[in-house]
């Protein structure tokens, strides 16, 4: 979804033109098929004019234990010739702070099961018309299914009530954003081992492979089976310099996923270095069976760069 911004006291404005959805059928399975829950421990921060977005940021960073305000917030996200935030520096600013922002999937069921799992849900929503709409960030606490309601934190109202419908209506006309912040070894709860590794990837190119480890060896014990979570594992291990681990990755990769001849190019590489040349060539001729044109080109210059490689080291790994 592209970013717009937003601003306004107790809501937020932009230009902007986003189509609404019909939120009947929504409505009614809320009150059918679930249960209440509304998380009271939820931090509180009233929001100053124009300033939804810090506030709103902070509400969810305090809650996964940053300690932060929203005056601090308004340099990172807040754009005052715009008089609000964009999607992208909130995101943006939870990963500054060390936080996964994962991105929910459209679905209401998604933002329950969050709640249920006792995590806030940052919200974007149009309190307007989608020809004229007023934008607002907003954290979702809580949802009472006997009045058909969710309660939130939003504006100067730390308990503000909206109904299913108009809950439903207004995020649909916000284009349905919503994200949990969450710490790297947190996994939300409506997550995928795709929609994580893919929330957890820029940390790579920012410099923060810690991080992303962390979160890859929490995806990594949630999903055991998912070659791609070992696979970002090994990666990461690899640009930390370690290689021993990095080597365990890969080949828990290539065991649940033979024919990734990717994974077994970095194996391949990996082994090397540690000293294991024999065992890389071996591992190319494997990927090189069945390997695409584009593939084949990668694995004969890596075959070239292991044959070029000095290294007396003493392959550390059993046979």
């Amino acid at each position: 979804m592209r970013s717009v911004f937003v601003g306004l006291p107790g809501a937020c404005l932009a230009l902007a033109l986003l189509a609404g959805c019909a939120a009947g059928p929504e409505t009614l399975r809320l009150r059918q098929e679930t249960v209440s829950v509304e998380l009271s421990d939820t931090p509180f921060f009233a929001q100053e004019r124009y300033q939804c977005g810090p506030a709103a940021l902070a509400t969810v960073l305090v809650n996964s234990g940053v300690p932060v305000t929203p005056e601090a917030l308004v340099s990172e996200v807040y754009i005052p010739e715009r008089e609000g935030s964009l999607q992208s520096e909130m995101i943006a600013s939870a990963r500054r702070h060390g936080r996964v922002p994962f991105r929910l999937d459209g679905h209401v069921e998604s933002v329950l099961a969050e709640l249920y799992a006792g995590r806030p849900v940052l919200v974007f929503q149009n309190l307007g018309l989608n020809r004229l709409p007023v934008w607002h960030y907003a954290v979702t606490v809580g949802h009472d299914a006997d009045r058909g309601e969710f309660v939130m934190r939003s504006g100067t109202e730390p308990r503000h009530i909206e109904s299913d419908k108009d809950w439903l209506a207004r995020w649909d006309r916000g284009g349905r954003w919503t994200v949990v912040v969450v710490r790297p070894d947190e996994l939300p709860a409506s997550a995928t081992a795709e929609t994580w590794l893919a929330a957890v990837a820029p940390f790579e190119s920012l410099g923060r492979p810690e991080t992303a480890r962390i979160a890859y060896e929490a995806a990594s014990r949630r999903w055991p089976g998912k070659a791609l979570v070992w696979a970002a594992l090994g990666n990461v291990h690899y640009a930390l310099g370690e290689q021993s681990e990095a080597a365990k990755a890969y080949a828990r990769a290539i065991d649940i996923d033979p024919s990734a001849s990717l994974v077994r190019n970095n194996y391949a590489q990996t082994l090397a270095e540690l000293g294991c040349t024999e065992r890389a060539q071996q591992e190319l001729a494997t990927a090189e069976v069945g390997a695409n044109p584009s593939q084949l080109t990668l694995l004969r210059s890596t075959r070239a760069d292991i044959a070029a490689l000095n290294t007396s080291a003493r392959c550390p790994l059993k046979p």
